[in-house]
């Protein structure tokens, strides 16, 4: 996937993928991560999640990364904030309280920026990415992030065959593999949640399984 085709969504509000409430299994499942009362908490691909209101509101300093200039100009605009801004090489910085997003991408976040965040939220990203760029992604921001991180990671699991992504399928396997060696993951919930999603089904799907990751440095 190009950034383009992430800007033509966004421009074209075919944005299926936001959530318009908080995400259950962030509220349910942080605090069991154990990451430090105000740290900094990385939200890769964060688009105009209300997730990174929840988590500025338990304390912590938010981080969000996101390519679309819409998306992040909604994000302020809807919750009455009202953002500095300032450029750097990683993008355009916009920052309001314990919130900053870099509007730019991913892999141009450097390693002494991911070095800073003690927490990473990934509701959107690793799913976003199609396989021959996930390894990349994994490498570049989990392998830079501050020693010891905790992190919630949401993946989808279904017969790729049956439906084109995004929504990528990253099965169990693959998350094993991929943090080998790099980080310690241990699934934490998992439910099929296709009668909840008809637009799956109606791509195809007969089942559809969402699960959650807790994931921790290797010492």
């Amino acid at each position: 996937m190009d950034a383009d085709f992430w800007l033509k969504r966004w421009e074209e509000d075919a944005t299926g993928f936001h959530l318009n409430r908080v995400m259950p299994l962030l509220t349910k499942y942080w605090a069991t991560l154990a990451v430090p009362d105000a740290a900094r908490v990385l939200v890769p691909l964060c688009g105009k999640s209300l997730d990174m209101i929840w988590l500025a509101s338990q304390g912590y300093q938010v981080l969000g990364v996101e390519l679309a200039p819409k998306a992040v100009e909604q994000f302020f605009n809807e919750h009455g904030l009202h953002p500095t801004q300032h450029d750097s090489l990683m993008g355009r910085h916009y920052v309001a309280g314990n919130i900053e997003i870099i509007c730019g991408d991913i892999f141009d976040v450097d390693a002494a920026t991911l070095s800073t965040c003690r927490g990473i939220y990934d509701r959107a990203a690793l799913v976003a990415l199609p396989p021959d760029m996930r390894s990349r992604y994994v490498q570049h921001v989990y392998g830079n992030l501050h020693d010891g991180f905790g992190g919630l990671l949401l993946t989808l699991e279904y017969d790729q065959s049956l439906m084109a992504g995004p929504p990528f399928s990253v099965p169990g396997s693959e998350i094993e593999a991929q943090f080998a060696g790099l980080a310690a993951s241990s699934k934490i919930a998992e439910m099929n949640i296709i009668d909840k999603e008809p637009m799956f089904r109606e791509r195809g799907l007969n089942a559809l399984l969402s699960a959650a990751w807790a994931l921790r440095r290797l010492p």
